[in-house]
């Protein structure tokens, strides 16, 4: 690639994130979130910041979002991620990923095939690492619920109003059970239903512990009963998942290697003889049917690896 083209695609790439960043900037919502904050902070002026952050959130959740092929509900998931209202940034990571790349590949294959490669590696590359950050932080959800219903459970007993013990956790317990409580606790306080303010949670988290428990405090806010000891039943019943989760996982982790060797297998072979006689697949890669085969071979292989997959991971 010549140097004018490099500097041709630095100049695009340069304009692209210029563009976005000013669209930041000056976003009409960003400014909306402003003037809802403004008038929170008038309210209730000794704990502006905090009850302005939980409400904006609150309200910014009642959008049902986008749903996008091969990615879903995409302002969902980066909320799941603790990544709301950074869509923009996600964009210019991932605008930023494919000019990298895009130039990166010229040298190798033509622009013209180059351009959407890049792009789409990098838009991938950026989803899976949103991904995993909104995996491992309903992870640590999973794993602090159990304690966190159980405080709940004995504040209730000792007699404290069940606002007061959802503020208790939201004080008491680290993040991220902390911070979602905590917003439980200003959606109450600004008025918000009990049985609303936890469905609100659940959406929010997708998470299907917290659905249980939002079904149970609706269940109970409409017919009456001991909360506590519902809390307590549906701890134990959390924890026990949690036991059967781990139980399943070292079970099937030899299915898992055993899949994942199986799928690396037919790669090293290639690898392996590509090192060790260059010209084994070279002296046929002319033959009119060399490519057909080669590209069934690889499709073959991912369906493999896509099938043992599928039958090494349980739900549970």
């Amino acid at each position: 690639m010549s140097f004018t083209t490099l500097v041709l695609w630095s100049a695009v790439g340069c304009t692209i994130l210029a563009t976005l960043a000013l669209r930041l900037m000056l976003a009409p919502e960003n400014a909306e979130e402003r003037k809802r904050a403004e008038r929170i902070k008038s309210m209730r002026p000794e704990r502006a910041s905090d009850a302005a952050a939980a409400l904006v959130k609150s309200t910014g959740r009642s959008d049902p979002g986008l749903n996008l092929p091969l990615v879903g509900n995409l302002p969902l998931l980066l909320r799941q991620a603790d990544m709301e209202g950074k869509a923009t940034l996600v964009a210019l990571w991932a605008i930023a990923g494919g000019v990298i790349l895009a130039a990166g590949l010229s040298f190798l294959i033509t622009p013209l095939l180059a351009v959407p490669a890049g792009f789409v590696l990098s838009g991938l590359t950026v989803l899976q690492i949103v991904k995993a950050r909104r995996n491992k932080r309903l992870d640590a959800l999973t794993q602090q619920l159990p304690d966190a219903l159980d405080l709940m459970m004995r504040g209730l007993r000792v007699g404290h109003p069940i606002n007061a013990t959802i503020a208790n956790v939201g004080r008491t317990m680290a993040d991220p059970v902390g911070s979602e409580f905590r917003t439980l606790s200003e959606q109450v306080a600004h008025g918000d239903y009990l049985t609303d303010a936890f469905r609100d949670f659940a959406e929010r988290t997708g998470h299907e512990d917290v659905e249980y428990l939002s079904v149970s405090i609706s269940i109970q806010h409409g017919t009456g009963g001991n909360l506590a000891e519902m809390i307590s039943t549906l701890s134990k019943v959390v924890r026990d998942r949690i036991v059967m989760r781990r139980r399943i996982k070292a079970i099937s982790s030899e299915g898992r290697i055993s899949a994942y060797l199986l799928s690396a297998l037919p790669v090293v072979i290639y690898i392996a003889t590509s090192l060790t006689a260059p010209d084994y697949y070279s002296d046929v890669s002319d033959d009119p049917i060399f490519k057909p085969i080669a590209f069934l071979i690889v499709a073959l292989i991912v369906g493999n690896f896509l099938a043992l997959r599928k039958l090494v991971n349980f739900k549970v």
